[in-house]
């Protein structure tokens, strides 16, 4: 049998969900805990084990001389926003990992910004409605926001004339606000959401958006981040695709996440967490984007990347190719069958898929699932 389930290390970060991943997973929580992300791989930060051998999944793809899964694979959620952040580019990340490796920062230290040498492409697909930002509107639809959010304030008018300048000098200056301006900046939208809303119905969503990061965060410039930054609202199985130096964060929601095996993240706000606002500066893509909207076709997520594909599994039938795959299960229960062997997934488990090796794979039952898989790994 190729097939091995799998246990996954939980993230209890403060923004997570209390509900959804315990009812996803079958288990009780009676503390509140807040659970954030279900990690899938063999990243070091939390790698899975094969639940039978109660062996480490890296370890165990070595000692089969099998090739190392290079992503990442959570269940997401968000109770909370997460960190408005962007990742950067393979040569961005050498060059960041080695400079802060002369400068002898710990990688565990909390100022570190480079944690490894790899990027960090990532698909996020909704499991519920989800809500999140992505990349930098149009200029002049930032100035048209800017304009109706109506805060006459001279230190807010050289903001706005700091946009005719570009994205990168923009935001410069929205960081380099006194922290007085910037608390300005929440008091004002705390005082007029009602009347802003009221004024430009159609905005709405802007601004109501911006008057709850004003009231988690109040003073953070990152407050302004709607009216720079695309909101995007996914239904239940649309994704979308975030290539390395797009700026965004996730609002609220639950999802499956997966990613280049990475853990570089320069954050921009809404965070208690380390901000390296030069760094982050340095490694942005300063134009115009917005992520489409992802379907499966007709299973598979199209993304741009080499490293991972994700899947959503809901009538196939069959495994071909002879890569490696984790795949999670979500509504349900899978029959993976390999000749006279077979093993049951049910909603909440998940499983290592090993290379196929010549071997016929059938995949049986009434179920949702999702699969990351690298190779030339397919489901039909």
């Amino acid at each position: 049998m190729t097939v091995f389930k799998l246990k996954n290390q939980i993230k209890h970060y403060e923004w997570g969900s209390t509900e959804w991943i315990p009812s996803v997973l079958g288990i009780e929580n009676p503390d509140s805990l807040p659970f954030a992300e279900l990690w899938m791989g063999v990243h070091p930060a939390g790698p899975s084990v094969i639940a039978d051998a109660d062996e480490r999944l890296d370890t165990f793809i070595a000692r089969n001389s099998w090739s190392d899964l290079p992503f990442l694979f959570k269940a997401l959620a968000a109770d909370k926003p997460l960190s408005i952040q962007a990742h950067p580019s393979k040569a961005q990340a050498i060059v960041g990992f080695e400079r802060e490796n002369r400068a002898e920062i710990p990688i565990d230290a909390s100022e570190r910004n480079y944690k490894d040498t790899n990027h960090k492409p990532e698909i996020i697909c909704a499991l519920t409605p989800f809500k999140a930002m992505a990349g930098f509107r149009e200029i002049a639809e930032i100035r048209f926001l800017l304009d109706a959010f109506g805060l006459n304030d001279d230190r807010f008018i050289s903001l706005k004339a700091a946009l005719d300048n570009g994205l990168r000098t923009f935001l410069q200056a929205l960081f380099g606000l006194s922290v007085e301006a910037k608390k300005r900046i929440s008091d004002h939208i705390l005082e007029n959401c009602q009347t802003l809303c009221t004024r430009s119905p159609n905005l709405t969503e802007i601004w109501e958006t911006a008057a709850s990061f004003a009231t988690l965060y109040n003073g953070d410039p990152a407050v302004l981040s709607p009216l720079y930054l695309n909101l995007i609202d996914l239904e239940p199985g649309e994704a979308m695709f975030l290539p390395s130096g797009v700026l965004h964060a996730y609002i609220h929601g639950f999802g499956i996440e997966l990613m280049a095996n990475s853990d570089n993240v320069l954050r921009g706000g809404l965070t208690p967490k380390h901000i390296d606002v030069e760094e982050l500066l340095n490694i942005l893509k300063f134009s115009p984007f917005k992520p489409d909207v992802l379907h499966p076709s007709p299973v598979k997520y199209p993304t741009q990347i080499e490293e991972f594909s994700l899947s959503v599994l809901k009538n196939a039938e069959n495994l071909s190719g002879n890569g490696s795959a984790i795949v999670f299960v979500t509504e349900g229960s899978l029959i993976v069958s390999e000749n006279e062997d077979k093993i049951v997934l049910k909603r909440g488990e998940s499983a290592f898929f090993a290379p196929l090796c010549g071997k016929r794979t059938c995949l049986r039952g009434d179920y949702t699932a999702y699969a990351a898989a690298c190779g030339d790994l397919s489901f039909t």
